[in-house]
């Protein structure tokens, strides 16, 4: 009971949430925001307020039935009965295991196409951000399941066999397992699995690479490749970002943002970004995902042989795979409580590397620049409500940002 309270509770807390910025768009949306003047008209500001409500409107929807589908899955007995069918066969914990997953994850998969495929071709088509063909949606949807199994499968495999076979200490071996296994995807992301999706190829204009190597080398940091992606093979939206660990490491730029932004626009971006490394908020944040991890393997491992987590949802006897499905679905309505305080320190991260971009590039016109352009190029939300912002945005609104360079 108390579970579906909380359950409820969330959903009730997202739709109130997203009808509440909603609203306030309509009230508060129709005059620019005095420094976006230059950069955003009337027509523009119209759509984004148009795009703003049609993606939040939709967004809800897919949550809400992806939401359902879990509601449906835990209290409608399909567990038990999709169980029973599995033991009949009989292979063993892990492949048992492995079966459910891939089960549950194939009806979550079949349910998501239709969303997707409506958020690429209707949302982002009608506002020109979609650029892909349905070839191409389909050959990324082919190659991300074929990766998404090999990975996602690989990684339950090992947790299975060490919830079978590691004892009453089985929980700190996967807490140690999962933590390599994410350093293991952060070093392969950059250089094996996004090229199978887009492709990289070294900056042709040699004088912005020079002065973001410069850039980089005043800052301290080793950067083992600068490389452009086509972005606009699918998308029209602009960004920049870093990746990847150790030899891995790069500065990816967007075709998009490089054919939109000027020379110290985008030197001003990489600052911001190059601020996250210095102010060591990449660790922090892997620092505390640890602990978190920690804490939440040592809270499974306490639930897993609990005899009432089963009973309530129709088993008779423990079943460890069953057991960290269960143990997952019921901890996601009450962690989605604690959205506020992570959105609170990704903002206090976002502002360091903003005042670091400030100090690196001794002016800040740069940095104002591309946060306008980037938020007229990207259509972005420029009146959020106050209570939706502190709730979910990892980023201090735009406005809010721009002023603050203002006044800097």
């Amino acid at each position: 009971m108390t579970f579906l309270v909380v359950f409820l509770l969330r959903s009730g807390t997202q739709i109130f949430l997203n009808r509440l910025n909603i609203s306030h768009l309509r009230q508060r949306g129709k005059i620019v925001p005095e420094a976006f003047r230059d950069v955003v008209d009337q027509e523009k500001l119209n759509r984004i307020c148009d795009y703003t409500r049609d993606s939040a409107k939709f967004g809800m929807v897919a949550t809400l039935t992806n939401q359902l589908l879990s509601l449906v899955i835990l209290l409608s007995g399909l567990m038990p009965w999709l169980v029973k069918i599995i033991n009949s066969w009989s292979f063993g914990p892990i492949i048992d295991g492995l079966i459910f997953f891939a089960l549950l994850s194939i009806a979550s998969g079949l349910l998501h196409i239709p969303f997707s495929l409506y958020h690429a071709f209707v949302i982002e088509g009608r506002y020109g951000f979609n650029v892909m063909t349905l070839k191409i949606w389909m050959v990324d949807l082919l190659k991300g399941t074929i990766v998404s199994v090999i990975l996602g499968g690989l990684l339950l495999w090992l947790l299975l066999a060490v919830v079978t076979h590691g004892g009453t200490a089985w929980w700190i071996w996967a807490w140690m397992l999962t933590g390599s296994f994410e350093l293991l995807v952060l070093w392969l992301f950059p250089v094996i699995i996004a090229p199978l999706f887009n492709k990289f190829e070294p900056i042709k204009d040699k004088e912005l690479e020079e002065r973001i190597r410069e850039l980089m080398k005043k800052v301290g940091l080793r950067v083992h490749g600068l490389f452009k992606m086509d972005a606009s093979k699918r998308s029209k939206h602009t960004n920049a970002y870093f990746t990847g660990i150790g030899p891995s490491k790069r500065i990816v730029l967007f075709d998009t943002l490089l054919a939109s932004h000027t020379q110290e626009e985008i030197l001003a971006v990489l600052a911001h970004e190059a601020g996250h490394w210095k102010r060591r908020h990449v660790f922090k944040q892997v620092m505390l995902a640890e602990v978190l991890s920690f804490a939440g393997f040592y809270l499974v491992a306490r639930c897993l042989g609990w005899p009432l987590l089963y009973q309530t949802f129709g088993f008779t006897d423990p079943i460890s795979y069953v057991g960290l499905f269960l143990v997952g679905a019921l901890a996601s309505p009450f962690t989605y409580f604690a959205q506020p305080l992570a959105s609170a320190i990704s903002r206090m991260f976002e502002r360091e590397a903003d005042d670091f971009a400030l100090e690196l590039m001794k002016t800040p016109e740069p940095m104002r620049g591309a946060l306008k352009r980037l938020a007229a190029d990207n259509l972005a939300n420029l009146t959020p409500h106050p209570l939706y912002a502190w709730f979910y945005y990892s980023h201090p609104p735009l406005v809010e940002r721009i002023e603050r360079l203002i006044r800097a």
